[in-house]
């Protein structure tokens, strides 16, 4: 164990892991498989989580990477919406959907979702998929719906999450503002098989690798793993990692990870969509969104996480966009004062998810500075 770094430093080293440190570019893909996972039940917040952390790529370059099936969309854990690399898909799905099903098994029953239900489903959509054919889900609703299998409910949406939480289907293709679903096994075409302690190995690293320093609890919190499973997969993967203990606290990282403090340089200002991992990634927040704030980010506790702007890896508030003729008009919502150096990092910024959407982008007037 080392001589753990302070908050600060920690937040700086956060920034790098998650690509959100400076101005390097990755194919979406590569920015993906780099986080392991970025949660996205909102598609569009999950596709500026990945435009956000590499430089130059535009919207239609993610969506070109969902079309030719090297990203999909699944609940791989948590019972969340996940973009994940197609490859990692299945092993995901062994590691994180059995605690899920388990907590998810009263609701089931509640809605007289049995197995005989869940099988017809599955041979329903087998047969409507196959041959590459990809349906969006209205259309296999309604398929449910022609062949005497009820929706309401909220069955559909639990079918469709059993059914990807089976590997039968995984949101791919685009479908308008939505993506399509199709047949798991027909559109990843060289899916990763692992090992069960292989598994919990290279999530440990992955999830490091993206999300470090990070605690134990934080790595549990998100992937839902239990605390034996975490710390096994630590022994698989020890000589990959290290920790290092500051205020009591003990955080591990990738041995690639760990590098020295930086020199001071001008505030790293980010205009971070709703739900971004920099963020939801732990279960402690604290250090990237003060308690007195927290909020102002999910207004009156309804789960839907709003676009951030932070500053150095702490969040100092929100934004919002509406689109014009002329382009999008971004709107912060500052916690406190900004500095005129953090407003006109905020510009950049908002520049930035302009050109990520090739629209044209300004900021409306109205940021205090101190």
């Amino acid at each position: 164990m080392t001589t753990g770094r302070d908050d600060q430093q920690v937040l700086r080293a956060r920034l790098a892991a998650q690509l959100l440190a400076g101005a390097d570019h990755r194919s979406p893909t590569g920015v993906v498989s780099r986080l392991l996972a970025i949660q996205a039940q909102d598609l569009a917040s999950s596709l500026w989580a990945v435009g956000v952390r590499s430089s130059g790529t535009t919207m239609d370059e993610v969506l070109a990477a969902l079309e030719d099936g090297s990203i999909v969309r699944s609940w791989p854990m948590r019972g969340t919406l996940h973009l994940v690399a197609a490859e990692d898909l299945g092993w995901l799905l062994g590691l994180g959907v059995p605690r899920v099903r388990s907590t998810i098994a009263a609701r089931h029953r509640q809605l007289e979702l049995d197995a005989e239900t869940f099988s017809r489903s599955r041979a329903l959509t087998e047969g409507l998929l196959s041959g590459h054919r990809r349906v969006t889900r209205d259309e296999l609703l309604t398929a449910h719906t022609d062949a005497g299998i009820p929706i309401d409910g909220q069955r559909g949406s639990h079918l469709i999450m059993e059914l990807a939480m089976s590997g039968v289907v995984c949101w791919g293709p685009p479908a308008g503002r939505q993506q399509a679903l199709v047949l798991t096994e027909e559109w990843i075409r060289a899916p990763r098989v692992l090992e069960a302690d292989e598994a919990l190995g290279e999530f440990v690293v992955r999830y490091l690798t993206g999300h470090g320093p990070s605690t134990i609890a934080d790595l549990t919190w998100w992937s839902k793993l239990t605390v034996a499973q975490a710390k096994r997969g630590v022994e698989v993967a020890a000589g990959r990692l290290v920790s290092e203990s500051h205020d009591g606290v003990t955080r591990w990282s990738t041995v690639e990870g760990v590098e020295p403090p930086s020199a001071p340089r001008p505030p790293r200002v980010l205009a971070l969509p709703g739900f971004d991992e920099l963020l939801l990634g732990y279960r402690d927040r604290e250090l990237t969104l003060p308690a007195a704030f927290a909020d102002r980010i999910v207004p009156g506790a309804n789960g839907i996480f709003l676009p951030m702007i932070a500053v150095d890896g702490r969040v100092v508030g929100t934004w919002r966009r509406r689109t014009t003729a002329t382009g999008v008009v971004v709107s912060p919502t500052p916690f406190q004062p900004l500095s005129q150096r953090v407003q006109a990092g905020f510009r950049r910024a908002a520049g930035e998810y302009g050109r990520f959407l090739g629209l044209g982008a300004s900021v409306d007037e109205g940021t205090s500075a101190d």
